[in-house]
């Protein structure tokens, strides 16, 4: 039975290695035809075995058009993140060359986390839906398929822990431009972690570290875009929106994906370079949701009222208290009044 059962295995294992390289193949044939024959003598399998791979790839998702003496053509489909697209398309050195996708998982930072230690550089982890996403404190994280942008990114930065907040801001800027970029979108990144949207809510960063007293073993930066999210909940519509609800359009999540890890990286790389963060620095500054605004610091039990006057070179908030003292913030929960309370 076990030898059963060991090449059963085997097969498993050698379906699934044809069908990547067929996958391949189709991409590197997008929206042209290439026949069953051509397939089965590049790959050394019958025709058969090509059809068979064929049909399992539709049933994943994938759009895949037959024709008569042509063979097959796959067909664009923003639906289904692919590997292979994504990693074809990002022009980066190490951010996004390796990058696993689910169609659905539980957090794709817990699942970040799970493999971080043995994972390359750059490691990204993608899903289509997430069943248990989390933000910042614990708070849940509304994943629905196929609306957003669920992803995570593993670093392993030659730096102290003291610095391992960095990520998050240079994380906020790489979003904030990838959605620039790629929609035109005018968003605003509300100190340190959050991407705003006409006064709500479109995404949330959150980072988890782990390292010894003196050394970062690793950095899971969690990313997670409301892109084409129709409606919320009601305790929710008020503080959250998508960019197709802004937007009035769907919008290709691919192409956000590619520009966001191609922006991460060039911020990244630069800190990591440079040993500062002023790019990053000047680009929270100059799309502040935040700067010359009314806010609400929270610390622990403590809760202050005070104008947010500047983003210091090492991304820290610096605010103006009620009574006139100027405080650093390097932790706790700032809140920016909007239209419905604040977020």
């Amino acid at each position: 039975m076990e030898l059963i059962s060991g090449v059963k295995n085997l097969y498993k294992m050698g379906d699934e290695k044809m069908k990547e390289k067929i996958l391949k193949a189709l991409y590197g044939n997008k929206g042209n035809y290439i026949s069953g024959e051509e397939l089965a003598e590049k790959f050394g399998v019958s025709r058969t075995a090509i059809w068979k791979q064929i049909n399992t790839l539709r049933n994943e998702g994938y759009s895949i058009e037959t024709t008569n003496k042509k063979g097959y053509c796959l067909l664009d489909n923003d639906n289904k993140l692919v590997p292979i697209e994504l990693i074809s398309n990002v022009k980066t050195k190490t951010m996004g060359k390796n990058i696993l996708c689910f169609d659905s998982i539980d957090s794709t930072n817990n699942y970040a986390k799970q493999i971080a230690y043995e994972a390359p550089h750059g490691t990204t982890i993608i899903s289509d839906e997430q069943v248990g996403g989390r933000g910042r404190l614990g708070r849940g994280w509304n994943s629905p398929k196929g609306e957003g942008v669920w992803m995570s990114i593993i670093v392993k930065p030659n730096i102290p822990p003291t610095e391992g907040t960095k990520m998050t801001q240079i994380a906020a800027a790489a979003v904030c431009m990838g959605i620039r970029n790629t929609t035109g979108m005018e968003v605003f990144i509300k100190w340190p972690n959050d991407i705003i949207l006409n006064g709500k809510k479109v995404c949330g960063i959150l980072t988890e570290m782990t390292g010894e007293l003196n050394q970062v073993a690793y950095i899971v930066v969690g990313i997670g875009i409301n892109v084409n999210i129709e409606w919320f909940p009601e305790e929710l519509k008020d503080k959250a929106t998508s960019l197709l609800i802004e937007s009035k359009e769907k919008l290709s999540r691919k192409q956000l994906i590619v520009s966001i890890i191609n922006e991460f990286e060039k911020l990244y790389e630069d800190y990591i370079e440079n040993g500062n963060l002023s790019n990053t620095v000047n680009i929270c500054r100059k799309y502040s949701a935040m700067l010359g605004k009314r806010v609400r610091v929270i610390q622990g039990n403590k809760e202050d009222m005070a104008t947010a006057i500047d983003i210091t070179d090492e991304g820290v908030l610096m605010v103006k208290l009620d009574d006139g003292k100027e405080q650093l913030i390097m932790s706790g929960e700032v809140s920016i009044r909007g239209e419905n309370g604040y977020i």
